[in-house]
């Protein structure tokens, strides 16, 4: 029997923590050796073929007239022409973010952006922004796919490439997120919703009761953590007495600080 070809992925890590990575690496259902095995061919990721330096780089030369899908985690700096993000070098000439998200960027069948950096700016471009770091979508004139998320859970980023390799694009809303993952209320979920409705309000981190006045953001964010959860599905913030801040939602961090308000009153 022929094995079938998998279409190829390309990771591309630009302004950020690499914590979208690392959260992909912590999937459960399917995991990252599935990802790679049966799903994809993943030709690159910065920090994971970081070790073959610019090997790892000319990869990408060779897979830009392919069918391909571009993931892209962190924000793009943008000034001084992007040279405050090297992401690689190729043929000893420095390769910026700015630089590689538009090269691949206008080659690749779907562009994701993977987390809240990639999405809309996120920590990267919270004030004052000394590289003018912007999303993905800003140097790219073409629809981007926008996984919002401090980091983007396994299950969103999966889903939605599992989604694009078996049926095409999935339903997305009005900021290009995808329905099925961002098409609720993260307060419309949430377990304590009841003690919202009944104006029963915590006093202090580790009550059980409605977190709204000590600064929770579910009333505003869309998202399903409260009936995903995290790290292998066993608990999510809330469920830990901390209340949402917010992270998968456009305009974090800086639209949704403070993140807790002791000013109960």
């Amino acid at each position: 029997m022929k094995e079938k070809k998998l279409k190829n992925l390309v990771w591309l890590e630009a302004t950020g923590c690499s914590g979208n990575i690392i959260s992909l690496l912590n999937g459960s259902n399917p995991d990252y050796p599935y990802l790679v095995k049966s799903m994809v061919n993943l030709v690159y990721n910065n920090s994971l073929m970081i070790s073959e330096g610019e090997e790892a780089f000319g990869k990408l030369e060779r897979v830009i007239d392919t069918d391909f899908i571009l993931a892209v985690e962190g924000a793009v700096a943008t000034k001084n022409n992007g040279m405050y993000n090297i992401v690689g070098k190729w043929r000893g000439q420095p390769i910026t973010a700015l630089k590689a998200v538009k090269w691949l960027g206008e080659k690749a069948s779907h562009v994701i952006a993977v987390g809240a950096c990639a999405t809309h700016g996120g920590v990267s471009a919270a004030g004052p922004n000394p590289s003018e770091c912007v999303s993905v979508q800003s140097v790219l004139k073409r629809k981007v796919i926008k996984l919002p998320g401090c980091p983007c859970h396994p299950d969103w980023f999966l889903g939605t490439l599992a989604h694009i390799l078996l049926y095409g694009e999935p339903v997305l809303d009005d900021l290009d997120r995808p329905v099925i993952f961002y098409g609720n209320l993260l307060h419309d979920l949430c377990p304590r919703r009841s003690f919202f409705d009944r104006g029963v309000f915590a006093n202090k981190l580790g009550d059980k009761t409605c977190m709204f006045k000590m600064g929770c953001r579910g009333p505003v964010t869309r998202i399903d953590c409260p009936v995903r959860q995290w790290n292998g599905y066993v608990n999510w913030p809330v469920e830990d007495d901390t209340p949402c801040i917010g992270c998968a939602q456009f305009g974090f961090p800086d639209k949704m600080a403070p993140f807790i308000s002791y000013d109960i009153t």
